[in-house]
């Protein structure tokens, strides 16, 4: 973020790691309570109260809907205390609101932050989406090739069987086509039943084995996934799914007038970018909140584009001290 020599991407960076704990926390008290809306609702709640108190100038971008469907945090709402870089925000205050109301695995409270400009304004649609690690030669996977082209040539760049490959796909119907394709190759796959971001994410990650990510989620989803691989590296394509008018309509509001284009993950997220994530519950990326008698022990991970640094942070929050607000 050059165009603002005061900006601290550092400072800034361990502040956002206190925004996404925030949110976790809070989701927290919902986990396994049956309620989607409520949980979801007390993360916002919660992420909202965390940004206000940082000195940015903040927009978000990547949000929870448009305007007239606040108390969520809106796509174009004002974030900060105006004191600050002018930056672009993307956030999931609970990703996986099923997962964490029915007590599963891999929910996260999730926020990204970029220069002015640099996150796609994607609106609330499906993108399909494709994913691999870091290390690997560009473009060795395509998003318009198919699953049986792309796994062979990911086991052909990285020296291994096609039977080593595990796919990561959410488990919908809409991907009963493409999880039997897969199969025909021979390749393992790996079904999650929510949270694309931490899939996407988990090409990157050796100890997850996930070698590849197919199939369509939600675009700002893919947003955010494409921030977190801008900061630990990686290779990831998307486009928007548009399946009626009012849909393209939103694309249109957006700004984007090419509905077939297929973005490259720079057209995603690019610049400076700063990604955190804290687990809600155990997770293959993240452990999940642990809440005991007076306090709470989250799990983070934080990154930055600008040095590629990587951390995991693991804090101790004692209420005792600072009562925790819901």
């Amino acid at each position: 973020m050059a165009d603002y020599p005061s900006y601290n991407d550092k400072n800034l960076a361990i502040e956002l790691v206190r925004v996404s704990e925030a949110a976790a926390l809070s989701a927290s008290l919902l986990v396994g309570r049956g309620d989607e809306k409520a949980a979801d609702q007390v993360a916002v709640n919660a992420m909202r109260r965390a940004l206000n108190i940082l000195d940015i100038e903040g927009t978000v971008v990547i949000g929870e809907g448009e305007r007239d469907e606040a108390p969520m945090l809106y796509i174009g709402e004002k974030v900060g205390t105006g004191n600050g870089p002018k930056v672009d925000i993307a956030l999931d205050p609970l990703e996986g609101t099923s997962i964490t109301a029915r007590g599963g695995s891999n929910a996260l409270a999730v926020v990204a932050l970029a220069q002015a400009g640099g996150f796609l304004h994607a609106p609330d649609v499906y993108m399909d989406k494709i994913a691999i690690g870091a290390g690997l030669p560009y473009h060795v996977v395509d998003l318009d090739a198919s699953p049986s082209e792309n796994i062979k040539n990911l086991a052909k760049a990285k020296g291994a069987e096609i039977s080593d490959i595990q796919v990561c796909i959410l488990e919908r119907p809409r991907h009963a086509e493409l999880i039997a394709k897969v199969r025909e190759t021979g390749a393992r796959i790996m079904l999650i039943g929510d949270g694309d971001v931490s899939g996407v994410i988990a090409t990157s990650q050796q100890d997850t084995g996930v070698d590849l990510y197919l199939g369509a989620g939600g675009a700002p989803e893919g947003v955010l996934a494409a921030a977190a691989l801008q900061c630990i590296g990686g290779f990831m394509q998307g486009r928007l799914i548009f399946r009626n008018d009012d849909e393209r309509g939103r694309a249109a509001k957006a700004g984007i007038t090419d509905l077939n284009r297929k973005y490259e993950m720079q057209d995603l997220a690019h610049g400076d970018v700063m990604f955190s994530a804290t687990g809600v519950t155990n997770g293959t990326m993240l452990r999940g909140v642990r809440r005991y008698a007076g306090g709470a022990e989250t799990h983070t991970v934080v990154m930055r584009s600008k040095s590629g640094t990587v951390r995991y942070i693991e804090a101790h929050h004692n209420f005792r001290r600072k009562p925790f607000v819901q």
